[in-house]
């Protein structure tokens, strides 16, 4: 398949000025990152949103110092982000689109995420709508050990579909339920009110998934959080912005009260990677003209910096 990922965009930019490497084919890198503009419309106006300028500008967030970002010490790793070793970090772009046929975004997008699993790196994902994980999980298929989702948000999204429509932002997680190389499914940050409607919540218990509320988060902490979560690995991460409390990350279309706080999820990424490898990551529904002083693209880029360093020195690389 030709043409699945194209330079970002105005400028063209990468993620902290990262290689950019668009033939996966010959992909060489220990973690790339890839954007994932589209997810799949309710509407046919939905398909080009907000929330699908995010990816590039998650790139040129006034967070991203680059050079400096990349060697200066960093205090949230306890050393330059990379820690001094000759790991290769590479930008893959954005998945291209085809407006007039809105399910070619998600077969490039499966394509493209299992070239990058099939070469052994660490996907790091910058949607996009919270339909986008749904392609990337469908390319896990091609890891040899059953995975366990972590899933960030303020909402279950386990719709079955909207308007006809299985694979949009309110129903990745089902569809992840659907696949049998996920095995275990943990939620945390549920709180407010989102699509699901009672028979969502029950068909979630019913498949066993660990649903752990934002206000149980808060009263147990998030070690105790990670001691649910199944140990050894492999794990897939899903981070919805508005699970992040609307004080750090604002942009966002469902602002919720009570989310997670900085300190939580930085711990949450931390002891996850420190637990098993983690096979990837993404972060959605960061909708850009929402932002109060670019406060959530710092700590979308912050976020992914973590989420980096930690693999990094988990010996990932070795």
């Amino acid at each position: 398949m030709d043409n699945l990922t194209q330079a970002p965009s105005n400028p063209p930019e990468t993620f902290l000025d990262f290689p950019l490497v668009t033939d996966l084919d010959a992909l060489t890198a220990d973690i790339a990152i890839l954007g994932i503009p589209f997810g799949m419309p309710y509407q046919p106006s939905e398909m080009a949103n907000d929330q699908s300028l995010a990816p590039d500008a998650i790139r040129r967030s006034p967070g991203d110092y680059s050079q400096e970002t990349r060697t200066h010490f960093d205090w949230d790793l306890g050393g330059p982000l990379l820690n001094g070793q000759d790991i290769r970090v590479v930008d893959c772009g954005n998945v291209t689109a085809d407006m007039s046929d809105h399910k070619a975004h998600y077969r490039r997008a499966q394509e493209a995420s299992r070239k990058i699993f099939k070469r052994g790196a660490t996907l790091v994902t910058l949607g996009g709508d919270h339909g986008i994980p749904i392609p990337v999980m469908r390319a896990l298929e091609v890891n040899d050990a059953p995975v366990t989702l972590v899933h960030v948000d303020a909402h279950l999204d386990w719709r079955d579909e909207v308007n006809g429509e299985p694979e949009g932002y309110s129903s990745p997680i089902r569809r992840a339920s659907e696949m049998p190389w996920v095995e275990h499914i943990v939620q945390i940050g549920m709180r407010g009110v989102g699509s699901a409607r009672t028979g969502e919540v029950e068909d979630a218990r019913a498949y066993g998934c660990d649903i752990i509320t934002a206000y149980e988060m808060h009263d147990i902490g998030i070690q105790a959080v990670l001691d649910r979560i199944p140990d050894g690995g492999p794990y897939y991460l899903s981070i919805d912005a508005d699970g992040l409390d609307p004080t750090i990350m604002p942009a966002v279309l469902a602002p919720t009260p009570g989310g997670l706080n900085w300190v939580q999820v930085r711990q949450l990424v931390h002891g996850l990677v420190k637990k098993g490898r983690v096979l990837g990551m993404d972060l959605v529904e960061i909708a850009p003209s929402h932002d109060v002083g670019s406060i959530t693209l710092v700590h979308a880029v912050r976020l992914i910096c973590n989420f980096i360093g930690a693999t990094v020195r988990a010996g990932y690389y070795d």
